[in-house]
């Protein structure tokens, strides 16, 4: 059986590698946390170059968060398929939001069972 910790690292560093090959990039940091029947992954530092100077602008945030949105509807089934694979769940629903403030990108995956209940602490 696996340890909570150890599967909390497997899911993150199979995110940063999926992001890398989507977008060509991975954040500067992550951080995924399993709590009862949820999965969350907290990324730091996802914006790129050209997202840090639109996000000066109002327009540009806007533009940013809806391009990320349109993003994470195309590769939200990638995703999930991460996270059933390493789980060995099935996720009922997905859900995501980034914060064009501080650079963050959260994604939360709601599963079919209380996944902390069943790993090694």
């Amino acid at each position: 059986m696996a340890t909570k910790k150890r599967l909390e690292a497997e899911l993150s560093e199979a995110f940063i590698k999926l992001q890398r090959e989507l977008i060509g990039r991975g954040p500067q940091e992550t951080r995924t946390y399993i709590v009862e029947d949820m999965v969350i992954a907290r990324f730091k530092g996802v914006l790129t170059v050209e997202e840090k100077h639109l996000v000066e602008h109002d327009n540009g945030r806007k533009l940013v968060k809806q391009m990320r949105q349109i993003l994470r509807e195309m590769y939200g089934e990638k995703f999930e398929a991460v996270v059933e694979k390493l789980t060995n769940c099935h996720v009922l629903t997905s859900h995501s939001d980034i914060s064009t403030r501080s650079g963050e990108r959260i994604e939360v995956f709601v599963l079919d069972r209380n996944l902390e209940k069943e790993l090694i602490q």
